[in-house]
C-alpha cells in the first residue's frame, strides 16, 4: 500500500511465475529442490542419500542447496546425485529465496526440520509453487510449507489437527535405508558366551526420561543377571553420565549393571548388543534400524497420536510388529520374553539383516518411484488449485 509500483510489480511477476510453472507440468517435467544443512557426514546420510541416489532423472532435475560450513566424502557422493549443486552458506534466508524464484524450481522440499542451521526462513517466504518437509516427525509449524511428507502410522486418519502441513501419506514406510559400507558384519548373539542378555539403546539423552528408566529398570529387577548399555554422545561428560547412574539407582538397579557412555564410530558397540531398547513417546530413527541392520531385535513403544517416530514404523516395516508394545507393562513383558529365549534371539540375529534387505525397508527403487508419484500428485493438486478450469 506504500509502494503502489512495487506492489504491483510483484503481483504481475508471481503471475508469470504461474503461468511458467504449468507451462512446465504440460510438458511433464518437473523440478524437485532439496534444502539441507547435512550433505555431509551425518546421521540423516542413511535416509536421505539413497533418495537422492534413485531419483529417475528422466522425470526429475535435482537441485541440492546445501548450507555447508565445509565439504568430506559424503558431500561428493550428494554431489554427484544433484544436476545443479548450489553452496548457500553465507546467502540470506531473503537471498536463497529469491535464487529459488530465479531458478524456476516447482517443488522444495526441507530436509532440515528445526535441527541445527535449518533455513525454515527461505520456506516462509514461498519460493516456490508447492513446499514439503520430510524427515522430521512432527509439524514443523511454519505455515508456508504445504505438505508434510509422512506414512499412515506416524499420521493416522484423524491426526490432522496435529499439522500445519497437510499430511501426505505414502504406504508404510515414509522412508529407505541404505546402510553404511563401514558397518560390517553381523557377529554371533554375544549372550550365548555370556549367559546373560545385554540390553542397549543409543537413544539421546533427552530421550530418556523418568518413564523410560522406569521402565528399563522394571526389565533389568525382572532379570537380575541382564545389563543394559546407553551410548550418546550426550554422555562425553561425567556429569551426563552421573545423572543416568543416579536415575537408575533411584529404582534399585547398581551402577555396575549399567555401560553408559560415548563411542563413534558405533559399529563394534552395537555388537555387544543383544536387544535394542527403543525410547518412547519419541522412538528412535537411525540408530534402531543400524542396530537392525546388525541382527539386534528391538522392543519399541508407539503411544502417540502422531509423530511415533522411527522406531515403531520400521519394526512394522519388516514384518515384525510384535516387537512393538502399547503399554509400559507390555514393553516389560516383551522385552523380558525376548531375552529369555536365546536360541531364538540367535535365531534372529542370523536372519535379521536379510530380513531387512527384503523389505520396502530397503527398497531403494520402490521408494524413490513413490515418493515422485507423491510429488506429481501435489504439483497437479497446485495446478488445479490455481487454474480449477
Amino acid at each position: 500500500k506504500k509502494n503502489p509500483a512495487i506492489s504491483t510489480s510483484r503481483i504481475q511477476r508471481d503471475q508469470w511465475r504461474i503461468v511458467y510453472h504449468i507451462m512446465r507440468r504440460l510438458s511433464s517435467f518437473c523440478d524437485r529442490l532439496y534444502v539441507s544443512p547435512d550433505f555431509r557426514k551425518h546421521s540423516i546420510n542413511g535416509f536421505v542419500e539413497p533418495l537422492l541416489a534413485r531419483h529417475d532423472k528422466s522425470q526429475v532435475e535435482v537441485y541440492a542447496y546445501a548450507d555447508l560450513a565445509a565439504e568430506d566424502e559424503v558431500t561428493l557422493r550428494y554431489r554427484q546425485h544433484a544436476d545443479v549443486w548450489v553452496a548457500a552458506r553465507g546467502m540470506t534466508d531473503a537471498a536463497l529465496a529469491e535464487r529459488i524464484r530465479a531458478d524456476g524450481i516447482d517443488i522444495l522440499v526441507d530436509l532440515g526440520g528445526h535441527t541445527a542451521n535449518h533455513r525454515l526462513g527461505v520456506f516462509a517466504r514461498k519460493p516456490a509453487p508447492v513446499s514439503v518437509t520430510w524427515q522430521y516427525g512432527f509439524t514443523i509449524g511454519v505455515s508456508a510449507i504445504d505438505h508434510h511428507l509422512t506414512d499412515w502410522l506416524a499420521a493416522p486418519a484423524g491426526s490432522e489437527a496435529f499439522f500445519l502441513e497437510r499430511p501426505w501419506r505414502l504406504d508404510v514406510p515414509a522412508l529407505v535405508y541404505r546402510p553404511s559400507p563401514e558397518m560390517g558384519e553381523v557377529a554371533p548373539l554375544p549372550a550365548l558366551e555370556r549367559g546373560y542378555c545385554t540390553f542397549g539403546s543409543f537413544g539421546r539423552s533427552i530421550r530418556i526420561h523418568y518413564r523410560v528408566v522406569r521402565v528399563w529398570a522394571a526389565i533389568l529387577r525382572r532379570l537380575p543377571e541382564a545389563r543394559l548399555m546407553i551410548y550418546s554422545g550426550d554422555f562425553r561428560e561425567d556429569a551426563a553420565r552421573k545423572r543416568v547412574l543416579e536415575a537408575f539407582a533411584g529404582h534399585g538397579i547398581a551402577p555396575e549393571r549399567l555401560e553408559v557412555g560415548y563411542c563413534s564410530p558405533q559399529w563394534d558397540t552395537l555388537r555387544r548388543m543383544d536387544i535394542c531398547l527403543d525410547c518412547f513417546p519419541y522412538n528412535s530413527g537411525i540408530t534402531l534400524v543400524e542396530g537392525l541392520c546388525l541382527g539386534i531385535p528391538a522392543v519399541s513403544m508407539e503411544e502417540r497420536v502422531t509423530g511415533n517416530g522411527g522406531g515403531a514404523m520400521m519394526l512394522r516395516a519388516i514384518g515384525h510388529p510384535e516387537w512393538v508394545a502399547r503399554t509400559e507393562e507390555e514393553y516389560v513383558e516383551k522385552a523380558v520374553a525376548m531375552a529369555g529365549d536365546l536360541p531364538a534371539l540367535a535365531r534372529l540375529r542370523a536372519d535379521l539383516r536379510q530380513t531387512l534387505e527384503q523389505s520396502p525397508l530397503m527398497d531403494e527403487v520402490g521408494f524413490a518411484r513413490k515418493v515422485e508419484g507423491a510429488y506429481r500428485e501435489m504439483w497437479r493438486a497446485w495446478c488445479r488449485r490455481v487454474n480449477p478450469r
